[in-house]
C-alpha cells in the first residue's frame, strides 16, 4: 500500500461553488478599483518662476464670451473651435479660437485669436493677437494647445478656380509665444 507524502486537501478540488466565489470576488475588485482613482498628476518645473497666487486655478477665457474682428454684415459669428493653455508662461490659460461670419453656403475664411480674461480677471474675453487674419483666406481644421504651442492645421485654396466649399490645400502651422510676441514656427505636428 502506497502513502502519499501531501495530504488530501478539500481546497485544491475546485468546484463550480469556488469559481463562481473567485469571479465575483474578481468583479468587485474591479469595481472599486474603478471608483477609487489617483488624483491628476501634477508636474512642476524647478526652474519656473513661481505663479502668483491668483492665477492658481484661473479658468480659460470664454470664447463666447469675445467680440472678434470680423466684419460679418449682420450675420451672427460662429466659433467651431477653441483650445486652451498657458501660452505666455504666466500661469493663466489662454484660450485661441477660430472664429468666422456664419455663411449659408461655401466655407467661409476664419480668423483665428488669441483670448485672455477681461480686465481683473473678470467680464468678456478680449482679443490680445490674431494668428490669422480671415483676408487670408483660410479657415482653421485642427487645432490644439500643448506646452504653450499653438498647432493648428490651416486649409485653403490653390486658386481661385477651387470650389469655396471644397479646400485643396493643407498646411501644419505652429506659433510660439516669444519676445513679447507669437512667431510661427516651422509645424511639426501633421
Amino acid at each position: 500500500m502506497q502513502t502519499s507524502a501531501v495530504p488530501d486537501l478539500a481546497h485544491t478540488h475546485a468546484r463550480p461553488a469556488h469559481w463562481l466565489a473567485t469571479a465575483a470576488a474578481t468583479a468587485c475588485v474591479i469595481a472599486l478599483a474603478g471608483l477609487v482613482q489617483p488624483g491628476p498628476a501634477l508636474a512642476t518645473d524647478p526652474a519656473a518662476p513661481a505663479r502668483p497666487a491668483s492665477a492658481a486655478g484661473a479658468p480659460a477665457p470664454d470664447a463666447a464670451t469675445a467680440t472678434y474682428p470680423l466684419t460679418c454684415a449682420g450675420a451672427p459669428t460662429v466659433v467651431p473651435r477653441t483650445a486652451t493653455g498657458d501660452l505666455d508662461g504666466d500661469g493663466r490659460p489662454e484660450t485661441v479660437a477660430a472664429a468666422h461670419c456664419q455663411a449659408g453656403s461655401g466655407t467661409p475664411p476664419h480668423g483665428l485669436y488669441v483670448l485672455t480674461r477681461g480686465a481683473g480677471g473678470t467680464g468678456a474675453a478680449r482679443v490680445v493677437a490674431t494668428l490669422v487674419d480671415p483676408a487670408d483666406a483660410l479657415s482653421v481644421g485642427d487645432l490644439a494647445v500643448r506646452d504653450g504651442v499653438v498647432m493648428a492645421t490651416l486649409l485653403g485654396y490653390s486658386s481661385p478656380d477651387v470650389p469655396r466649399c471644397c479646400p485643396d490645400e493643407r498646411e501644419a502651422a505652429e506659433w510660439r509665444w516669444s519676445g513679447g510676441a507669437f512667431l510661427r514656427a516651422t509645424a511639426t505636428h501633421g
